[in-house]
């Protein structure tokens, strides 16, 4: 029993690498548990929160579950000397935790960023005070294509204005000529978006390209793009084993951003329908679908409760509804507005189990039951975890 337990002991100590920042970050909480241990939590946070509506298959673990955010963002502060730092909001706070290397971060993705950090005193480039709302450099992103290998820096300043911005650039692609893009988004608002709505390219094409589930997508500075490519194959191939596609289905994609379910279905349906109320995530999906030369998907702009319940007016039906809506859920109004287009099945993938439950009581009220579910370990070492549910219509 002792040597049993002294075991344990040992594959926890080597599974948790000790991370520096744990005390001061509080991104990931569950750093205290091993990774058999903080996936048996979120199997059973998954269980305890939807559990009644049906059995709750085994989590969908990663199997090297370190450093795979392929993008990351850090702040730029200044430490009480007034040196340059880059780092994360301490959770809940604006205060900024210096972090060198983030164990689920990328780590070409850390270096840029420590190389750019070292940079802003020889170039004079100041950094942006929250309080006063003077200087220029605000945030770093880079976005790192993980099958393509195609990386992008975004530099977020308050002003158009870049002292030196072609030097600097070509100082940076010097030490890392990896980089394949850079941009400049411009944000000059008081508030804790991190990203404005005006861009300059300063190298590159503006845009990286990455692959998954076998189809090219094109990622800019604003796409919202899941963080861990590894994972998101898992759950996307869920997706589609859920839909049971035959090339007969009318496939309706709601909150499609980029287009990735819905380009990824294209192929194994008649026809799919993208809807997403960001315009430029509409521009980037018509790009996507014409790079992969899926021809049988087209995209609207605008919500898609509305869109389907126009469809209806119109007599038109769906037989397969996609739907990621955001943390906080979908809406009332929405399922009732997919019922009104009456898919034989609705396949729901949900980043919070919590408004994931409540969306479920609202599907079982509209005719609906779940047939699946299956957690998805999107973000180890946090409370985060992903699900994907088939539902289906209850045949009277």
């Amino acid at each position: 029993m002792a040597e049993k337990k002294r075991e344990q002991e040992k594959i926890k100590k080597q599974e948790q690498k000790d991370c520096p920042y744990r005390k001061k970050c509080g991104g990931c909480e569950y750093l205290y548990l091993t990774y058999d241990g903080q996936c048996a939590r979120k199997q059973k946070q998954v269980k305890d929160l939807i559990g009644k509506y049906g059995k709750i298959e085994p989590i969908q673990r990663m199997k090297d579950p370190y450093y795979y955010r392929n993008k990351v963002h850090a702040v730029v502060d200044r430490d009480r000397k007034g040196n340059p730092i880059t780092g994360v909001y301490r959770k809940g706070t604006h205060v900024v935790v210096p972090v060198k290397n983030c164990r689920i971060e990328n780590q070409k993705a850390d270096e840029i960023i420590k190389t750019i950090q070292g940079m802003l005193k020889s170039f004079k480039i100041k950094i942006y005070d929250e309080d006063t709302q003077y200087g220029l450099l605000r945030h770093i992103v880079v976005r790192y294509g993980t099958k393509t290998g195609q990386i992008m820096v975004v530099l977020v300043t308050a002003s158009p204005v870049f002292p030196s911005k072609n030097n600097f650039v070509k100082a940076l692609r010097a030490v890392h000529p990896e980089i394949t893009t850079i941009v400049q988004n411009i944000n000059p608002r008081g508030t804790s978006m991190v990203l404005g709505t005006r861009e300059q390219i300063l190298f590159g094409k503006g845009y990286i390209e990455d692959v998954l589930c076998g189809k090219t997508f094109r990622i800019s500075a604003r796409s919202f793009y899941q963080v861990n490519s590894v994972q998101t194959e898992k759950l996307y191939c869920l997706a589609l084993e859920f839909a049971g596609l035959t090339g007969k289905e009318v496939v309706l994609d709601a909150y499609c951003g980029i287009g990735t379910i819905g380009i990824i279905a294209a192929s194994k349906a008649k026809k799919v329908i993208g809807v997403e109320l960001n315009a430029d995530a509409v521009k980037d999906a018509i790009e996507n679908a014409k790079c992969n030369q899926e021809k049988n998907i087209v995209f609207y702009q605008g919500d898609a409760g509305e869109f389907m319940m126009n469809m209806a007016a119109d007599g038109e039906k769906a037989d397969v509804v996609f739907m990621d809506p955001p943390r906080s859920g979908s809406t009332e109004k929405f399922i009732k507005a997919v019922k009104e287009i009456a898919p034989k099945r609705v396949v729901y993938i949900s980043c919070n189990p919590e408004t994931l439950g409540r969306d479920l009581e609202w599907f079982v009220q509209n005719g609906y039951q779940m047939e699946r579910a299956i957690p998805v370990d999107m973000f180890p070492w946090t409370e985060a975890i992903e699900c994907v549910v088939l539902m289906s219509q209850v045949k009277n």
